[in-house]
């Protein structure tokens, strides 16, 4: 396995970065006809964006590569959970086909030894890498990734992952908690970074590595965030203020609604900062402030992703299983998608 590299300090995740590292190799390739390719997957970042008309959101270096790419109007994630809608993409089957549904099982041992996409590219003379959340952990991935197949190298996670749903939020007390709200000085946490910054990083390193070697590779980075908790630079909170922030106009809960039709957020309500809010289950309403830091937290977000010839995110929320796709040709590929 490439090393990873080593830290830089403090800078933010922005495009021109690895945009500049994938040119530096495009260059070295140019005298052949073989196409490298970067997908970026995004977990849990919804079609907020410029590029998608959002007039709030700050997302300069998506909406210019957007500008100039292929943009998905109308592309929908196969189901709105993460197990199953990354094998779904990432096999270009469905989740009726991969019989996943939550995160309990292996695809290839209880539906079939279904070839991914990095698998097939491997197995056409590719260097494949894997960096941060790609595949699902856990037995969704067989605990590895869905290595050997898929990968090259064993997957690279960024170090500072493990304090993700730790106490790393320093509250009003003066104390740290396990918060969903989480705006952090970076110097403060734990090994003084963040784990899309280590990914972000690894990535760059690797594309340089990858021009100094005669073969084309196929490198897949995963960034973690906006999923919770919403731990970011608070540096960035300036950018939205909060009297610019507006809630959604219906948030009540539908009159009629099947409860199999509601997630109560049980795994929200385990964070620190939402159990003293005392919200009933399942249908207790949030505090209207509350509400406005955790819309400014997930939008904070958004700009700080770099992303590059193909660029997947997952959406889970209100707007359901809508996704945005973007495709930077020339392009080999692009992945079954149902609409």
């Amino acid at each position: 396995m490439l090393p990873p590299p080593p830290n830089r300090g403090l800078f933010f995740l922005v495009l021109g970065s690895i945009c500049a590292a994938l040119e530096f190799v495009a260059q070295a390739n140019s005298a052949t006809d073989t196409l490298n390719v970067l997908l970026i997957i995004v977990d849990d970042l919804r079609p907020s964006l410029g590029c998608y008309g959002d007039k709030l959101v700050r997302s300069p270096n998506i909406d210019q590569l957007a500008s100039h790419s292929l943009l998905f109007q109308n592309a929908f994630a196969q189901q709105a959970v993460c197990a199953p809608s990354r094998v779904s993409f990432l096999t270009g089957r469905r989740p009726d086909t991969t019989r996943l549904y939550d995160f309990n099982s292996y695809w290839r041992v209880h539906a079939g030894n279904f070839s991914t996409i990095p698998q097939y590219f491997k197995e056409n003379g590719y260097v494949t890498m894997s960096v941060g959340k790609v595949f699902h952990p856990g037995i969704s991935s067989n605990h590895s990734d869905d290595s050997p197949y898929s990968w090259s190298f064993p997957p690279y996670h960024p170090s500072s992952e493990k304090y993700e749903n730790t106490k790393t939020c320093r509250g009003q007390d003066g104390e740290l908690h396990a918060n969903l709200l989480c705006p952090v000085d970076v110097e403060d946490v734990p090994e003084g970074t963040l784990p899309d910054k280590q990914s972000t990083e690894q990535a760059i390193q690797l594309l340089k590595k990858m021009k100094t070697l005669a073969r084309p590779f196929f490198l897949a980075v995963g960034y973690h965030k906006p999923h919770i908790p919403f731990r970011y630079p608070k540096e960035f909170q300036k950018l939205y203020p909060l009297e610019n922030i507006t809630l959604a106009p219906d948030p009540q809960v539908p009159d009629g609604l099947p409860p199999v039709a509601y997630n109560p957020w049980m795994d929200i309500r385990q964070r620190e900062d939402v159990q003293a809010l005392n919200i009933s289950v399942p249908y207790g309403p949030i505090p209207v402030d509350f509400q406005a830091c955790s819309f400014l937290t997930i939008i904070l977000t958004t700009p700080s992703f770099s992303l590059h010839c193909l660029h997947i995110s997952q959406e889970s929320s209100e707007k359901g299983i809508l996704l945005y796709l973007l495709c930077k040709w020339p392009l080999g590929f692009t992945p079954s998608l149902n609409s």
